[in-house]
């Protein structure tokens, strides 16, 4: 069993080593906060270049972003001319089927000794022919 007489008159040793081993940290920590600056300049520098490279990496990746702009904008561009070339070739084959149309139909009136219808036909050709070459002229 222990005695409470025992531990109460060990407690005041103990507070005064605690006291002087926390006077002997104070002294260690010192030099300790030099080496803390130090550690924390490197840290600084550290990150100061580290704060570079992700500037430049920025860089980089805006310089790749606007490249990849101008190409999207290229090909959307390429794109619509061939929309537009597109309806264009689409518009000359349904001119072209029509003025076959016409082509074979003055040929059976023809066949048939209807002049008159012939004739009609033959001018409707003369004016679809006539108003392609003046668009043709005008998209000059």
């Amino acid at each position: 069993m222990r005695k409470p007489f025992a531990s109460v008159a060990m407690a005041p040793f103990s507070l005064r080593c605690r006291l002087q081993t926390s006077a002997l940290s104070n002294k260690r920590f010192k030099p300790k906060a030099k080496q803390g600056m130090k550690n924390m300049e490197k840290s600084f520098k550290r990150l100061k270049s580290e704060m570079e490279e992700i500037s430049e990496e920025q860089k980089s990746i805006r310089e790749g972003q606007r490249q990849v702009k101008e190409k999207f904008e290229m090909v959307e561009s390429e794109c619509e001319e061939l929309k537009r070339e597109t309806r264009l070739v689409i518009q000359q084959s349904a001119r072209t089927q029509v003025k076959l149309a016409l082509m074979f139909r003055i040929l059976k009136a023809r066949e048939a000794d209807d002049l008159s219808t012939a004739a009609t036909l033959t001018e409707m050709l003369r004016e679809i022919v006539g108003r392609e070459r003046e668009e043709s002229k005008a998209d000059i």
